[in-house]
């Protein structure tokens, strides 16, 4: 008995090094299961064939983890064995019988004789392999029938993970997204905010906002493919397609029109920076921002943000508050900044003797002109027509050409004279050019006013000084003073007073010229020839044609010889003393002409 049990156990562990081998091939027969899958798999993108293997790995190794559940064969336990060999009592005795001695066995499998179906029942091991194929099976066509089944469930819904417009749409269909989109829309209501006020809100209802579908989310829907559910899962898909908003533009106006920001009280239009004069320069003043709002401007920003499905606008940040067109860093304000202030730097004294009097920005500072934003500039012209008027005004004050003067005689008579052709005069013309230039270079300067004619001094406010000859005309002699000194004397006749075009004219004067060896003539006549012609050794003009001269056919000269053989108007003198005046006389020299 011992040794059929004995011989029993060596079929046996023959049989499991068969079950062995045909698990070994089930494995084979897995893999080869596997493959087939790989090959059966769709085409689809190469991101969405990974996830479908490692969901088929995840398939295969379910299975395997099963296979190894499977309890094997305990070789050192007996009762199976005989448990089996009591149920196959018969066929063990045949098979004993027919197995050799214990000396002549072999252990190779391929040996023993294979008994058939009907006298051999099959192997525990068998049923293992074919549970094993079974239930691969059945896994792989669950795995496949489920896939398809996913399929066909999302061939009218939009994958999970799947967001339009950032509404989660995930496992929804085409009606209940828009739903889903219509109820969110519509809860719509825009935030305003604004410069020095709480923020303000828009709602929906207040501008008629409202939601239309128009097919755009059916058509981002039929751009899914239903075989490629799994994505869904592992990869987010964030759609964007118009709302197909529809809402009132009017209303919105009305409701822009009611926020407290736009209020008339609350509109401070802003201020352009500008330029003023402050104490001795120009500076800038800085501009204002001011709260009015370009209502054009707004309103083009609520409707850009509505449209866009944005929850909050900002005023201030969006542009829509007027800006001052000029700031303070205004590169063309800095500019004009730098050249009045060039101006301003200018200056010019004028001296008259131990006087003077100054032009500077104090005075032209109000001859700028302002252009249309209030800024300061120096107009050419206007700066001209200034000058002018300033210049006119010094000529005014300090000319003395032809002024009115009081004089002390010899004789010690104060008399007062006026007219003639000596003192001070400015050449206006020239004048206005050389500080036009000066102020706009910034120049400035201390010098005398530009003269057409010019004096000996400013001596107690007169012209005349201590240097001059005086003409006594009614005591017919003349006095020749240098620095106060009596250098020259002499008598003369002067212009005959029985005739008033012969009258010897009174002011102060000074010679225009003096030369020698002249010839006086009188009027022209229509013949040709001169009322007289007399010619002179020397000849002094100082009035028009009226001059000192030399008058060699007299004899006698002074007293009242004048009053009816005098001269046509000249200073008729002694040879001798013309003479002797004509080396001390020069241009610079005032006569001062009286009766």
């Amino acid at each position: 008995m011992s040794e059929e049990i004995k011989n029993k156990k060596e079929e046996d562990i023959q049989e499991e090094a068969k079950e062995e081998i045909e698990i070994e091939e089930a494995e084979e027969e897995i893999q080869e299961a596997e493959e087939e899958i790989q090959e059966e798999k769709v085409s689809v993108s190469e991101d969405f064939e990974k996830k479908i293997e490692k969901a088929m790995e995840q398939i295969i190794s379910d299975t395997q983890e099963r296979i190894e559940e499977v309890p094997a064969v305990d070789e050192e336990s007996p009762k199976p064995v005989q448990k089996e060999a009591e149920q196959k009592s018969e066929p063990v005795q045949k098979e004993a019988v027919q197995t050799p001695k214990p000396a002549q066995v072999k252990p190779v499998p391929p040996v023993q004789k294979q008994p058939t179906p009907a006298m051999h029942p099959p192997k525990k091991g068998h049923k293992v392999v074919r549970i094993v194929g079974t239930l691969v099976g059945a896994i792989i066509l669950a795995g496949i029938g489920g896939y398809a089944g996913m399929s066909y469930y999302y061939s009218n819904k939009f994958f999970p993970g799947t967001t339009i417009n950032s509404f989660d749409c995930g496992d929804l269909t085409v009606s209940q997204a828009e739903e889903l989109i219509r109820n969110k829309v519509e809860d719509y209501s825009l935030t305003v905010a604004s410069k020095g006020h709480e923020k303000e809100s828009i709602s929906a209802e207040a501008i008629d906002y409202k939601y239309k579908s128009d097919g755009a989310v059916e058509q981002a829907f039929e751009k899914q493919k239903p075989y490629e559910w799994i994505k869904g899962y592992f990869v987010k898909t964030n759609l964007s397609v118009g709302e197909n908003i529809t809402y009132d533009k009017e209303k919105v106006k009305t409701e822009l029109e009611k926020l407290e920001c736009m209020k008339p009280e609350n509109q401070i239009q802003p201020k352009d920076a500008y330029i003023t004069f402050e104490d001795t320069l120009f500076t800038i003043v800085p501009g204002e921002e001011g709260t009015a709002i370009n209502e054009e401007k707004a309103l083009e920003l609520l409707y850009t943000a509505i449209d866009q499905t944005e929850e909050e606008v900002d005023l201030e940040k969006g542009g829509a508050y007027i800006e001052p067109n000029v700031r303070e860093d205004d590169e063309g304000l800095q500019e004009r900044l730098k050249i009045v202030n060039t101006y301003a730097k200018a200056s010019v004294t004028h001296t008259y003797g131990d006087k003077t009097e100054t032009l500077d920005s104090k005075t032209f500072k109000d001859w700028y002109s302002k252009d249309a934003n209030g800024d300061l500039y120096l107009d050419g012209e206007v700066l001209k027509t200034k000058l002018r008027e300033y210049v006119a005004n010094m000529a005014y004050n300090h000319d003395t050409l032809g002024a009115t003067r009081t004089f002390q005689t010899t004789s010690g008579r104060n008399i007062e004279v006026s007219g003639g052709n000596y003192g001070w005069q400015i050449d206006q013309y020239s004048e206005v050019e050389k500080m036009y230039n000066e102020i706009l270079t910034g120049q400035q300067v201390t010098r005398e006013p530009v003269y057409a004619s010019t004096a000996n001094a400013w001596v107690n406010g007169s012209d005349i000084g201590n240097t001059y000859i005086e003409v006594d005309l009614s005591e017919q002699h003349m006095y020749f003073y240098r620095d106060g000194n009596n250098i020259f004397e002499s008598d003369f006749v002067s212009g005959n007073m029985s005739y008033a075009d012969r009258k010897t004219p009174t002011g102060v004067c000074h010679i225009v010229y003096k030369t020698k060896d002249f010839t006086l003539r009188g009027e022209k006549k229509p013949d040709g020839t001169y009322e007289y012609e007399e010619p002179v050794e020397y000849w002094m003009p100082f009035n028009g044609g009226v001059g000192f001269h030399d008058a060699p056919w007299r004899s006698s000269f002074g007293g009242d010889i004048y009053l009816t053989s005098g001269s046509h108007g000249c200073i008729n003198m002694p040879v001798s003393s013309a003479a002797q005046l004509y080396d001390l006389i020069d241009e610079s020299i005032p006569i001062v002409a009286f009766y």
